[in-house]
């Protein structure tokens, strides 16, 4: 008896089932990655929520650290700016600590604080200081009228402009339309909606601080279709948190080459000074009270300028930590004031 042979078959089957076991590969390879993902998002979800409560408890190591400070002037050679210390400091609860790498449950906080006191607070500026300030980052003649009149309308109250100012009329002019706030900055990113503040005047235009001594523009000015060259930028010298004056102890170059009058030697001075060890006083390198200036600065028309938009020391800080869980991590910025009773708050908090 003949046995029929059928291979056509037998191979159709053989296909069948190698298909069937491609698909269920294929199907369980996707779920492998669907059941890792659902499990990498619900671990960064609790990371996040962790990351959340670390980054405030670094803002309250930051307040700890504020509150320990000796009372007097501050400066950047004290424990909250990284510095080594300075006086008191050296035998107080603050001698070891670090700003970085602080363990907090299962993740870790680096702190950085930048003291407002360092730059013009926004708010308070005059127009002959904010004039000062436009004229020494390299802005236009016929920009600084307007920019100077425009910011103090914006945060003065009233309908009445300033010549070359704007009000709620002006605004209501543009699209989107918008009114002008008639009081005090709470953002520096508010410079943005305020009439000629554009963004290079905003953000600057040269990288960095320049140093004690800005570059002056010679020639006939930028090419045409080039923007102006700006040493800094609105941004980097007004914040709207601060008690009023500057620290001469923690001011930047740029923000002390605009008091008005101020001459570039005498910035170059006082910063060869702060990062001197002192003189037999023992001052540390530190200005105590701004008759120390007399010695620094021989115009009494610029030492009458540094008293009056001068101070030794700050209250106001902003603090930014950046919270570390495993690979992840999150960046929060908090807004502290300090005050002379060994205490300090928080004014504001918010994720970067």
């Amino acid at each position: 008896m003949r046995i029929p042979h059928h291979p056509p078959r037998r191979a159709f089957a053989v296909l069948i089932v190698l298909v069937a076991a491609m698909v269920l590969s294929i199907l369980a390879a996707a779920l492998a990655i669907f059941m890792k993902v659902e499990s990498q998002l619900a671990q960064n979800s609790n990371d996040s929520e962790q990351l959340l409560w670390i980054g405030r408890a670094g803002v309250e190591r930051a307040c700890w650290i504020l509150a320990q400070e000796p009372p007097g002037p501050t400066s950047l050679k004290q424990i909250w700016a990284g510095g080594s210390g300075d006086g008191p400091e050296t035998n107080s609860p603050l001698m070891g600590i670090s700003l970085s790498g602080f363990q907090v449950g299962g993740g870790t906080v680096d702190i950085s604080m930048v003291e407002q006191e360092s730059k013009f607070n926004i708010n308070t500026a005059d127009g002959e200081l904010l004039h000062s300030v436009l004229n020494t980052m390299g802005a236009k003649p016929d920009e600084q009228s307007t920019v100077a009149d425009s910011i103090q309308d914006w945060v003065g109250p009233g309908d009445a402009a300033r010549p070359a100012g704007a009000k709620s009329d002006y605004y209501q002019g543009l699209s989107p339309s918008y009114n002008a706030k008639n009081a005090p900055i709470d953002d520096i990113q508010e410079l943005q909606f305020i009439r000629g503040v554009t963004p290079n005047l905003y953000n600057g235009t040269s990288p960095g601080e320049n140093g004690p001594f800005q570059h002056h523009k010679l020639g006939f000015g930028p090419a045409p279709g080039q923007p102006d060259e700006l040493a800094f930028g609105l941004k980097d010298v007004f914040t709207p948190y601060s008690s009023g004056k500057v620290n001469i102890n923690t001011a930047g170059a740029n923000v002390l080459n605009c008091i008005p009058f101020m001459d570039t030697n005498i910035v170059g001075n006082i910063i060869t000074f702060r990062t001197s060890e002192g003189d037999t006083l023992g001052d540390n390198g530190v200005i105590r009270n701004l008759g120390q200036l007399q010695g620094m600065v021989a115009i009494p028309a610029i030492l009458q300028q540094l008293q009056r938009y001068c101070t030794v020391a700050g209250s106001t800080y902003e603090v930014t930590v950046k919270a570390h869980v495993g690979p992840n991590s999150r960046e929060f910025v908090a807004v502290i004031i300090r005050n002379g009773n060994n205490q300090a708050s928080v004014v504001r908090f918010y994720p970067k």
